[in-house]
C-alpha cells in the first residue's frame, strides 16, 4: 500500500479559507503512523456552521492561523503519494483556499475521494461518511476532524485490503 494521508477540514463559514479545524492521519505500510488534530483561527470571526461541528470563535480565537500551522502540516504530508478525503473536492478546495489566502504554494498531488472508493468497491449508497463507516464497522465521531480523517484512512485501508488500488 502506498504512503498516504487522510485529511478532513471543518469550516467556520462558506468561505473556502475559513478552516477552523483540521484532522490528519498518515498511513504507511498498512498502518497508521501519524495523526494530528488542530484548531485553526480563520481570517473571520463569522461562524455559521457551529451547529454542525460544535466549534465557535471562542474555541479558535487563540489558535494558530492556517499560515502559522502550515509548516507543521506540510512536514506531516511530506512523502505521501496521495491525500484521501470524504467528498474530496470539498477538502481540496479548503486546502487550496487556505493556501491561496495566505500566499502559500498549494501542494501538488492528487486526492482520492472515499465517497467514490466506497461506491466502486462496495456499492454503498447513500455514501455519507456515517453510512460508509456503519457498513465497514469503523468508529466515527462525525464532524470531529480527526475522527473523520481517521475514518477516511480506514476506508482506504479496507478498500486496499479488498483489492482496490489507488
Amino acid at each position: 500500500m502506498a504512503r498516504f494521508a487522510a485529511i478532513d477540514f471543518e469550516t467556520a463559514n462558506y468561505s473556502r479559507d475559513s478552516a477552523c479545524a483540521v484532522g490528519l492521519v498518515v498511513v504507511s505500510g498498512k498502518r497508521i503512523v501519524d495523526r494530528a488534530y488542530h484548531l485553526i483561527r480563520p481570517p473571520s470571526s463569522e461562524f455559521f456552521f457551529t451547529h454542525i461541528h460544535g466549534l465557535t470563535w471562542a474555541d479558535v480565537r487563540s489558535a494558530p492561523t492556517f499560515a502559522e500551522l502550515w509548516p507543521e502540516l506540510r512536514a506531516q504530508l511530506a512523502g505521501v503519494d496521495f491525500l484521501a478525503a470524504h467528498n474530496a473536492s470539498f477538502d481540496r478546495s479548503v486546502l487550496s483556499g487556505c493556501c491561496t489566502s495566505y500566499g502559500l504554494r498549494v501542494p501538488p498531488g492528487r486526492f482520492v475521494c472515499t465517497v467514490q472508493v466506497a461506491r466502486k468497491v462496495w456499492s454503498i449508497f447513500p455514501t455519507k461518511l456515517p453510512e460508509v463507516c456503519r457498513h465497514l464497522r469503523i468508529p466515527l465521531q462525525h464532524h470531529r476532524a480527526d475522527s473523520d480523517a481517521e475514518a477516511c484512512a480506514r476506508i482506504v485501508m479496507a478498500a486496499s485490503a479488498a483489492g482496490w488500488n489507488p
